[in-house]
């Protein structure tokens, strides 16, 4: 392999971690914003007539998070089963890896969440979600790249043909339902309810056309051929988002409406539902996503770099920040006296942007130490944070 093709390589792979750090990133202001301005909480979806243009445009940023990191979840898992030894199995791998993650959710995320343990509410959420989809795609990644994609394009597309089934509370179908699509109580009562907030069956559909995509970041892959198909990709969701949304069809069950101003109008139609996610959230997510592995092919400086410092030490990151956000929401509540309810609370949207911008210098430097270790150390724990 010559240099010129080293080079390559090493950028085919790196911009997907540098998208993954970039949308870890993004949560973090959103996460910031849950942990010093939870007193605005908004609804899911927001509502568009009432909430503050700022908070609402924080909430819709985030957005593109959860989509982005399951979908290049499902991509690096074709990069690993598609090593440059040669095809392997993935199944091992993915279905130890989600099982880890579930159960990360269980323990570490929740406590990091409510700092108790165990918690009043035992929350499922992304984390738990992933682990969940991974161990999904580790039986299904085995079917034709055609069929994945077809199978992930059906459940995205044809999640909203269930949306009106109903079923008796306490029976299995219920459970089935609230696990898969309808989010709600598993335990509503007792010590410790236990809530679905990621119901799972949109996020298969978003993994396994991760997977699909796998072939386009292949060795030998002509860069400005995978540029010009993810700009076609990107550019046809957000065309087909354009029809749907804006004739009000099939994708959504909130329509929009015309606000008293033009940008109440525009939030309006920005106004998807994420629990279970539409299929306009996902055209919209993951078309903007789409665009923006596109645009990362050609850029390469400072930031983007720091950004792959933090997509390739992604579970490492997450419970980084999270425990540095609950000392700090304990800190603060400690130093400055509880302002709103038991906790302090911040005043305004800039501030939540403000300590957020702090901590991401904050959260490098451990971050680039492990994602050092991680990249040199022979053990096998290593390769699942």
């Amino acid at each position: 392999m010559t240099l010129t093709s080293t080079a390559t390589l090493r950028a085919r792979i790196a911009v997907i971690d540098v998208l993954r750090g970039l949308v870890m990133l993004i949560m973090l202001f959103d996460h910031v914003r849950e942990t010093v301005f939870l007193h605005h909480q908004v609804s899911d979806p927001m509502d568009a007539a009432s909430v503050d243009p700022a908070l609402f445009f924080t909430r819709l940023a985030a957005h593109v998070c959860a989509p982005m990191f399951v979908f290049l979840t499902g991509l690096s898992a074709w990069l690993y089963a598609h090593p440059a030894a040669g095809p392997r199995s993935a199944s091992g791998f993915l279905f130890k890896r989600g099982l880890l993650l579930v159960l990360l959710e269980l323990v570490f995320v929740n406590f990091a969440w409510s700092g108790a343990f165990p918690p009043a509410v035992l929350y499922l959420q992304v984390i738990w979600v992933i682990g969940l989809a991974m161990m999904a795609l580790a039986v299904l990644h085995r079917l034709p790249l055609k069929v994945l994609a077809l199978l992930g394009v059906a459940i995205i597309a044809g999640q909203h043909l269930l949306t009106g089934l109903r079923a008796e509370e306490g029976s299995f179908a219920y459970y089935a339902l609230t696990v898969l699509l309808q989010r709600g109580y598993l335990v509503a009562d007792g010590a410790m309810k236990i809530k679905v907030s990621y119901p799972l069956l949109p996020w298969i559909g978003v993994i396994v056309l991760g997977y699909a995509a796998g072939p386009l970041y292949a060795r030998g892959r002509s860069v400005e051929g995978r540029r010009r198909l993810l700009l076609a990709l990107g550019g046809g969701s957000l065309l087909l988002l354009a029809v749907l949304r804006g004739l009000n069809m099939y994708g959504e069950t909130l329509p929009w409406v015309a606000g008293d101003t033009a940008l109440r109008t525009v939030m309006s139609v920005l106004n998807f539902t994420k629990y279970p996610p539409s299929l306009d959230f996902l055209l919209f997510t993951l078309g903007l996503g789409l665009l923006g592995l596109a645009w990362l092919e050609s850029v390469d400086n400072w930031f983007t770099r720091a950004c792959a410092t933090f997509g390739g030490a992604p579970m490492f990151y997450y419970l980084l920040h999270l425990y540095l956000l609950l000392a700090i929401g304990l800190a603060l509540t400690v130093v400055l006296g509880a302002n709103h309810g038991a906790r302090y609370g911040v005043e305004h949207v800039w501030q939540v942007w403000l300590i957020a911008l702090a901590l991401m210098p904050v959260l490098y430097f451990p971050c680039r130490a492990f994602a050092n270790y991680k990249r040199t150390s022979q053990r096998a724990w290593v390769r699942y944070f």
